[in-house]
């Protein structure tokens, strides 16, 4: 019977392991052994003889003392070929987030390592983008009107590639108007999704719902300059 506790031990041992180098890989600072103890929900003590085991199984390891240091991997350090595009990420880590903030799924701790691995997988460079898309796009509920298909990846490629859209606006009283907007942030409400957008033409921000978009292209004088997709 101990044995097959040892065996128990060591199999959770490792996989804890394995959840440490993959939050270590997600960031790009430095990490105390109390925060790292406090995320696993070991010891200060345990956490030291996991980190001198990654450091045996040669994960480049550094510690830096002082105010902002802590336990982090070399900056140098390859990660395995997971190619997300800084899109992807964002998109995942969000419904990620909103799912654990909901209560949605029971295994938090799971989701949170998946989401490590997510971040993980980016250069720098990508998760400076990552974070100011997290900024801008908020879950308040599942959205009840649904929108164009085509107006749905139109409005997307136009807030990830910061590309201002012309788009068809149908109020509220059924008249239809044109306006050159630039995408800032977006919220989904229970209702309905808001884009919440700078005017260009009335330099004024505006909040549109975005099932009242009939219509979207790419603003001429962009950088691609083609059409982005229309409605139904």
């Amino acid at each position: 019977m101990s044995g097959v506790c040892q065996v128990s031990l060591s199999m959770r041992r490792q996989a804890r392991l394995f959840a440490l180098a993959e939050h270590l890989r997600a960031r790009r600072t430095g990490v105390t052994a109390s925060e790292l103890a406090e995320r696993f929900g070991v010891t200060v003590r345990t956490v030291y003889r996991d980190l001198d085991a990654l450091r045996e199984a040669e994960l480049p390891l550094s510690a830096e003392r002082g105010r902002g240091g802590g336990y982090a991997l070399d900056r140098t350090y390859s990660l395995p070929p997971i190619n997300f595009t800084a899109r992807e990420a964002a998109l995942l880590s969000a419904l990620g987030r909103w799912a654990v903030n909901a209560r949605l799924v029971p295994f938090t701790r799971t989701l949170a390592s998946a989401i490590d691995k997510v971040h993980g997988a980016l250069a720098a460079s990508a998760q400076r983008e990552l974070l100011q898309l997290m900024r801008e796009l908020v879950f308040v509920g599942v959205p009840a009107h649904p929108a164009a298909p085509g107006v749905r990846e139109a409005m997307e490629d136009a807030w990830f590639e910061r590309s201002p859209v012309r788009v068809e606006y149908r109020a509220a009283d059924g008249t239809v108007s044109q306006r050159t907007v630039q995408v800032r942030g977006i919220t989904m409400e229970r209702s309905s999704t808001l884009m919440h957008c700078e005017d260009l033409n009335r330099v004024e921000r505006r909040s549109l719902r975005l099932d009242r978009i009939v219509r979207a292209t790419r603003a001429m004088g962009s950088a691609a300059g083609n059409s982005l997709s229309s409605g139904p």
